[in-house]
């Protein structure tokens, strides 16, 4: 949406009851740019508001405590966790509204000081416990799961993958041709592997279907290696 729009929006605000309605022209067609679907606008002068155009029909909508509005991605109702939007020369509004167990009413936060693969997902003021994809853990800096590798000295990845890299390993081995990221079977599982990275392990999830073949040290799809996939079955 062009600058343009954006100030024929902002310019035919009227409030009835709290909600930001916005008035039709007297030939009954809507302001909205679009008479069918859903979309949204940024609001050139708050972060923390948007336009949203619902089949023509205008309002103005106001994000939650924690989140504000980019347009891109959405944890609630079009809006986005105010530490991934850039507001640009918008003006935004940071105070929180903490409760006892969150500090914003929706955030992500860390489980504890000491290194987790859990964190806690704020959903208006009330905390959720949220788990990390197997293997992963939760790094406060970057609010996402990342390999326990990255978050040396604070997280211990032999700890969390259970697993201890070797330091070589036997020429003329499955293991030794992904050198110097040689790969392993996890025991009883075959959906995944480790990959070790410069001597510290990773649990790699092979996904979309695929199993993990202890033979090649590769993931496969079931109908590459039916016979292999009959057994495991």
């Amino acid at each position: 949406m062009n600058s343009n729009h954006l100030f024929v929006l902002a310019g035919i605000i009227s409030t009835v009851s709290g909600l930001a309605i916005y008035n039709a022209p007297l030939n009954g067609a809507p302001n909205c740019p679009e008479l069918f679907g859903v979309q949204t606008y940024a609001n050139p002068a708050d972060c923390n508001s948007f336009f949203l155009c619902t089949n023509g029909t205008l309002t103005l909508e106001k994000c939650e405590n924690g989140l504000l509005y980019d347009g891109h991605g959405a944890v609630h109702n079009h809006c986005n966790y105010n530490w991934a939007v850039d507001c640009g020369e918008r003006k935004a509004d940071y105070t929180p509204l903490s409760t006892e167990e969150c500090e914003y009413q929706f955030g992500l936060y860390p489980e504890s000081d000491s290194c987790s693969t859990n964190y806690v997902k704020c959903i208006y003021g009330e905390r959720h416990l949220a788990e990390c994809t197997p293997g992963l853990a939760y790094d406060e800096k970057s609010h996402s799961c990342v390999w326990p590798d990255q978050l040396i000295p604070y997280c211990n990845p032999e700890a969390i993958v259970g697993f201890t890299c070797p330091t070589k390993v036997p020429k003329h081995t499955a293991s030794a041709k992904f050198w110097p990221f040689p790969r392993f079977a996890v025991p009883g599982d075959c959906g995944r592997l480790i990959t070790c990275v410069e001597g510290n392990p990773r649990l790699i999830t092979c996904g979309d279907g695929q199993l993990f073949d202890s033979i090649t040290l590769s993931c496969m799809d079931p109908d590459e290696h039916p016979q292999w996939y009959d057994q495991k079955l």
